[in-house]
């Protein structure tokens, strides 16, 4: 019994060598590769992270891929520590910013695969007017992944040189690989940050999204954000591979209890709250309300053509007066009608007759929410032109108005324009001098019959902070959300379902429902909860009929604001200092 017990032992400790070794072997590989062959393996890696994102939410190859650009950092700081002799001195004396310079380099070719493979649907709007604007199609889709991979690069950077001045370089086994992980998710996390906010920002497939999958996982934006979850997202997948790679045999059970700490427990916790958060009475309908959205799914090529525009217009008028089931039925029992961005591209708030066909279409009392362009102040040489949101009555009468604050550059418009447009480029929309934004700070709208809502059209709805920045009547927050947006630039591309899905994050992390109005997918009414209640395909032509849920009164990441993200790294920096007290002894002991 006891020749058997003793047996079983050491055959577990030899189990647990041999998986020690080969995930050791794994991180040895990466570290000691070749330029070329690493090259391959980050852009490789950092392509395949994207199926963590919408539409494929495969969010656990992360655990296999972001180790690698753990490791591959790691590595950058393991070449500036090897000696090369030049004239008696090292190299790494003579260019002491070379480790720094791996490791930017490290995240940047990650981060281009990774942005290369998640963005490229960017060129399908190129590919509208081939004719004209194909030729700038590599451009595109090379240029902005490699701009967006420039901030990883600098996070890269930016955790190598945070390790070394914490000395966490010396520190080994399990404790050193948890506490370089905690500085490289704030790091990171911070860099994140900044590229959703500088140069007009782009946070479009921010590492905290892949969190909010499935929806029990989603409703943990309700506490801290999408930008709350990036370092969250970056501590739970890397930390399993890398920890077992880091831990001798005899230390397994610690590494074991480690994952259990830093990836099971936050998932299972996030899991069990959006169970619970789900299970909640929702709150009741607004009374006296009744939707109709409209998804015209007009060809994009055709959209800006002016003798398309009174065909177009008449499938709005009809499609308004067809419920889900395309009978028509004069809009009856209906109180607002949506339409999607830009459906009425010709300027109709100046053309009498559209106005009189609005009136025509809508019953007593009823209104129309609509996108639409149009001139501003035409005392102004050449007028402004506005992506506006308006909403007019029964009598025709313009009763609301929101004009896009946040354009979309080189779509809507062109950054040194004089500059580009003197050699040729023009935006996408073919507006001459692209459009103009409107006023800050950004209103709600207020229309009868409904309680005052955050307008958003199209891109804006992937900024968090700008919709909950919003200012309502009396100082009071919006109590529901209106997207319109154009997604039929992107065809069938990946493109429309992550857009879509950042509007459910928004609904999340707000508290409030979202009705969103697409010229081409994907239109749906999005609970509090982020719950689809009701949803249009991409290229479905079509209604539908829906009452209008009751927000929260707010969420933790609403009172949290801006700094939920510092609060949660604030929170991780405690962490990574008392897990330097807490560690324990023997093969992974911390090196002083």
């Amino acid at each position: 019994m006891t020749d058997a017990a003793g047996g079983n032992t050491v055959a577990g400790e030899n189990a647990s060598a041999e998986r020690a070794s080969r995930f050791a072997m794994v991180a040895s590989t990466v570290r000691s590769m070749g330029r070329l062959h690493k090259l391959v393996l980050l852009v490789g890696t950092g392509a395949i992270s994207t199926l963590a994102h919408a539409p494929f939410f495969a969010w656990p190859v992360l655990f296999l891929t972001f180790p690698i650009l753990y490791w591959a950092i790691e590595a950058a700081g393991d070449r500036g520590s090897a000696v090369r002799r030049s004239g008696g001195k090292s190299l790494d004396d003579l260019t002491p910013l070379r480790p720094m310079w791996h490791a930017a380099s490290a995240g940047f070719l990650f981060a281009f695969g990774y942005f290369f493979t998640g963005l490229y649907w960017i060129g399908e709007a190129f590919l509208v007017e081939a004719e004209i604007f194909a030729w700038m199609l590599p451009f595109a889709v090379t240029l902005l992944p490699a701009g967006m991979a420039l901030y990883w690069a600098l996070g890269a950077a930016g955790t190598l040189w945070a390790w070394n001045v914490l000395g966490l370089r010396a520190e080994t086994g399990v404790p050193g690989t948890v506490r370089r992980i905690l500085i490289l998710a704030v790091v990171f996390s911070v860099a994140e940050w900044v590229r959703g906010h500088a140069f007009t920002g782009f946070p479009w497939h921010n590492p905290g999204l892949v969190l909010t999958a499935p929806i029990e996982l989603l409703q943990s934006a309700a506490l801290v954000g999408m930008y709350g979850l990036t370092p969250l997202a970056f501590i739970v997948t890397m930390i399993p591979l890398a920890v077992l790679a880091a831990a001798s045999a005899a230390r397994s059970c610690t590494a074991l209890l480690t994952i259990a700490a830093f990836t099971i427990a936050p998932l299972a916790g996030a899991y069990a709250y959006g169970t619970m958060r789900l299970a909640a009475p929702a709150p009741p309908d607004v009374p006296n309300v009744k939707l109709r959205v409209v998804q015209p799914s007009v060809p994009q090529r055709d959209k800006w053509r002016g003798e398309k525009q009174g065909e177009f217009f008449a499938r709005h008028l009809a499609l308004s007066r067809q419920d889900a089931n395309g009978r028509t039925d004069g809009l009856e029992g209906i109180t607002h009608v949506v339409w999607p961005e830009a459906s009425m591209p010709f300027g109709p708030l100046h053309n009498q007759q559209a106005l009189d066909a609005i009136a025509a279409m809508l019953p007593d009392g009823a209104h129309l929410i609509a996108g639409l362009l149009r001139r501003g102040d035409e005392r102004i040489a050449p007028a402004p032109v506005h992506n506006s949101l308006a909403a007019i009555d029964t009598t025709g009468k313009l009763v609301a108005l929101y004009d896009k604050v946040h354009l979309v550059p080189f779509g809507e418009y062109l950054p040194f324009p004089q500059v580009l447009e003197a050699i040729g480029l023009q935006n996408l929309v073919r507006q001459r001098g692209g459009f103009a934004p409107g006023p800050l700070p950004k209103r709600a709208m207020s229309v009868p019959g409904l309680p005052p809502f955050a307008p958003v059209i199209c891109y804006e709805a992937i900024f968090p902070s700008e919709i909950m920045g919003v200012v309502g009547p009396d100082g009071v927050r919006p109590r529901f959300i209106v997207i319109a947006t154009n997604d039929g630039w992107f065809g069938r591309s990946i493109g429309p379902e992550q857009h879509f899905h950042q509007a459910r994050v928004r609904a999340v992390e707000l508290g409030l429902p979202v009705v969103r109005s697409a010229n081409n997918g994907i239109s749906a009414l999005i609970g509090p909860d982020g719950r689809v209640r009701h949803k249009l395909e991409l290229d479905v032509v079509g209604t539908f009929d829906t009452s209008l849920p009751s927000g929260y009164h707010g969420t933790v990441a609403t009172g949290l604001g801006a700094y939920a993200v510092f609060l949660v790294n604030a929170l991780i920096l405690l962490l990574f200092v008392a897990y330097r007290f807490n560690v324990g002894v023997g093969n992974d002991r911390l090196k002083p």
